[in-house]
């Protein structure tokens, strides 16, 4: 049975009366169109259906707005939170006139970074592991406008109100710094994190682990389970939207924005990267961590480009809130084993060839996850095609180093406007097998720039009050 035959049994099956196109804009949200499920029809998995691409972030100018989204067959799940019957689909973006597909659709761009490692030979798969951490709030306002900017988040398990009065108040407040791993009653989410776990096994996407992080405020980690790029990324954006919808069906709030709290742990996305070929792990050898040449020669070209991929795995101005000394985060691009304050990971929880990995631990969940996984595997095949030695492992604790030794040790960049510069210079690793277009690497630039930087310079910081009112 074909796989469209598959999406017509399910529809009878399930009694779907909803089809929910979904695909991904420029910056990294799922977006929706709904048809009844009569309009879906053999013949819609090549004809499409049209959209307005004028009115999506990033995408095509007024004037050639028109554009077409084609679900897949494969990636039809049945939605776990609407009140109809809901079929969804995730959608491929194409052109009307030529049938192309579009190049600046994200997801077109990581079908093309999986195709162009089977083209040159290195690899027929290249897996990809994300663990996205979050926080679930209560509570969350904000505003800024010409007289006031201000934020407000509240939690229940927020340290911070240890001392409100909530009659009864029952303490069991994890301490800043200290929520990794605690039971009941001092992890008050288990039963929502454990729901959102089994609803995502539900529609396909397996789970390895569920936890409290560490941050106060209620962080938390949903580790889904290695799978081929596409598909990954595909599996990432269920994760956030059963992530959010579960939360939001308890009356509570998740974000994803990389540190929303001062002074405390942020939220990255570590992501475990392993390249296979004819059934064979190729990260696997007898090297250092038991890495193979080739795994070593990846880590180097990640590590080369390090600076440019972050303007794709880190790519809000926020995300350099989490990227500092002292909660954790990677600043200092390294490569080690076991050692978390390296950039690049080896886990050494299995001896088994099979499990040999790396672990990029720069990148933070409000990443659009088809550009960051392509922008990973792009840069770690240049390092593997050009042979680049990712130099010495650093085991020792890069925190504790002595200034003279640390400042030999290279840093990833201090804020988003300077991951795009250096990903204004260095990009040609992105363009081969035209992965990344320019056009793609020249909006993203401008976007970010235009809709995110420079807006956030024009305003001013409450702490600015606090610092120069007085002057």
């Amino acid at each position: 049975m074909s796989e469209v035959d598959k999406v017509f049994e399910l529809i009878s099956k399930e009694g779907v009366e909803v089809v929910d196109l979904r695909f991904m804009d420029f910056p990294g949200l799922w977006q929706h169109l709904s048809v009844p499920v009569r309009e879906l029809t053999k013949e819609s998995f090549d004809q499409g259906f049209g959209i307005d691409g004028s009115s999506i972030r990033g995408w095509q100018a007024i004037n050639e707005s028109d554009m077409l989204v084609k679900p897949v067959a494969e990636t039809a799940f049945i939605d776990p939170f609407l009140q109809a019957k809901t079929l969804v689909l995730i959608c491929n973006i194409c052109d009307p006139i030529t049938g192309e597909d579009y190049t600046r659709d994200p997801r077109n761009i990581a079908r093309k970074a999986a195709n162009y490692v089977k083209q040159i030979g290195v690899s027929d798969t290249a897996y990809f592991g994300p663990e996205a951490e979050f926080f679930i709030f209560d509570d969350i306002r904000f505003d800024q406008n010409a007289h006031e900017g201000y934020y407000h988040i509240d939690s229940k398990e927020g340290q911070w109100n240890s001392g409100r009065v909530e009659e009864p108040n029952l303490g069991y407040k994890p301490r800043y710094k200290e929520g990794y791993f605690p039971v009941p009653p001092m992890d008050s989410l288990q039963d929502i994190r454990s729901e959102m776990m089994l609803i995502l096994e539900s529609i396909g996407v397996e789970v390895e682990a569920q936890h409290h992080e560490v941050a106060t405020g209620g962080q938390a980690e949903i580790d889904i389970r290695f799978a081929p790029l596409v598909q990954c990324a595909d599996n990432l954006l269920k994760y956030k939207y059963v992530v959010k919808n579960t939360a939001r069906k308890h009356n509570k709030t998740v974000t994803f924005m990389p540190k929303p709290l001062f002074n405390d742990n942020g939220s990255g996305m570590h992501v475990h990267m392993s390249l296979w070929k004819n059934g064979k792990n190729l990260f696997a050898g007898d090297g250092y961590a038991g890495l193979s040449e080739t795994a070593l020669y990846a880590i180097g070209g990640i590590l080369k480009h390090a600076g440019s991929l972050l303007a794709f795995t880190n790519p809000t101005t926020n995300s350099y809130k989490r990227l500092v000394p002292g909660f954790e985060a990677p600043v200092n691009l390294a490569y080690s084993r076991r050692n978390r304050s390296a950039a690049v990971r080896i886990p050494m929880y299995s001896p088994s060839p099979k499990a040999k990995r790396l672990e990029f631990r720069c990148p933070d969940p409000s990443s659009n996850p088809y550009l960051a996984f392509s922008a990973i595997l792009m840069a770690a095949i240049d390092g593997i095609m050009n042979k680049m030695d990712p130099g010495e492992p650093l085991d020792k604790d890069i925190y504790d180093l002595p200034p003279e030794e640390l400042a030999k040790v290279p840093q990833t960049p201090g804020s988003l406007r300077e991951a795009l510069e250096r990903l204004k210079e260095d990009h040609d690793y992105l363009l081969r097998g035209d992965v990344f277009t320019s056009d793609v690497i020249e909006t993203w630039i401008d976007y970010k720039m235009t809709h995110e930087v420079q807006e956030l310079d024009l305003r001013p910081h409450p702490w600015e009050f606090a610092l120069y009112y007085d002057i």
